[in-house]
């Protein structure tokens, strides 16, 4: 049992390394095809955000694994795998408990980790990364990961949800994780302007977090910002644009002319 039990620990490890490296390397990509120059001279922050994103991956994958075995040889939590053993209207509804749930989590525990000793210690090494890249994600300390591991595996004890449903809630916590700290608006302006973008959190949101650090703590919504004072709207990316260009202009002499990493000149994101 020791053995089966590490053994999904393991499996879940590489699991949650392996989606992270594949994530955000895709949004990785897409930046240097979006914005070049935009992580210049970022190399050493970005092999840094790795290490420790992969040391998170452990500390996520080793709950996630354990429950996941539990779950898989004796009907540990409540996830079902046929849709059709609850009402439809269930799936979509436990969904959003869990995001609003996972949401509530983070907003306290990151606005704890704000407070001195816990920054000191632990989450300042996030901040670390001035400006996060799309590597950035889950390059925390081993205290802020183990805060983050717990909640999923502890609600799938607690509230249904289909496998289906519990898959889309881990696909949107790595996609939202990943774009909200690459340096640039990726979804359309609606989602962070006017009556939506009022309520839900993506890069121009979270981006005012790096900024400021006391404010805009939330994860996918806006709700517990602006109830406890904390929200500071959202911000823009111009000065890390205008940062990352004078980057790329320095760097331009010693790369041999302005050429950029993909063949063509270099140009200002």
């Amino acid at each position: 049992m020791i053995l089966a039990i590490t053994l999904s620990a393991l499996a879940m490890t590489v699991i949650v390394g392996v989606r992270y490296l594949i994530v955000s390397g895709a949004f990785a990509f897409a930046t240097r095809r979006r914005h070049p120059g935009l992580y210049t001279g970022l190399d050493p922050q970005m092999r840094r955000e790795i290490v420790w994103s992969l040391a998170s991956a452990a500390i996520y994958g080793i709950p996630a694994g354990i429950v996941a075995w539990g779950w898989q040889h004796h009907g540990w939590t409540q996830v079902y795998e046929n849709i059709g053993d609850r009402p439809l209207w269930w799936a979509p509804v436990s969904v959003l408990l869990y995001l609003l749930l996972h949401d509530t989590w983070f907003y306290w525990t990151h606005r704890w980790m704000h407070r001195p000793e816990p920054f000191r210690i632990a989450h300042a090494l996030h901040h670390a990364s001035r400006p996060p890249t799309a590597w950035a994600a889950m390059a925390f300390h081993p205290i802020e990961a183990l805060t983050g591991a717990v909640v999923i595996p502890l609600l799938v004890f607690v509230i249904p949800i289909p496998v289906a449903g519990l898959a889309l809630v881990l696909t949107i916590m790595t996609v939202m994780g990943v774009t909200n700290h690459m340096g640039w608006e990726i979804f359309p302006r609606f989602m962070w302007r006017g009556a939506l973008g009022g309520w839900l959190i993506t890069a121009s949101h979270h981006q005012r977090h790096h900024e400021l650090y006391g404010c805009n703590y939330g994860l996918y919504f806006r709700h517990w910002d602006r109830l406890c004072g904390t929200d500071r709207g959202i911000g823009d990316f111009a000065r890390d644009h205008a940062r990352a260009a004078k980057r790329a202009l320095a760097a331009a002499p010693a790369a041999g002319g302005g050429v950029d990493g993909r063949g063509g000149t270099s140009r200002p994101a």
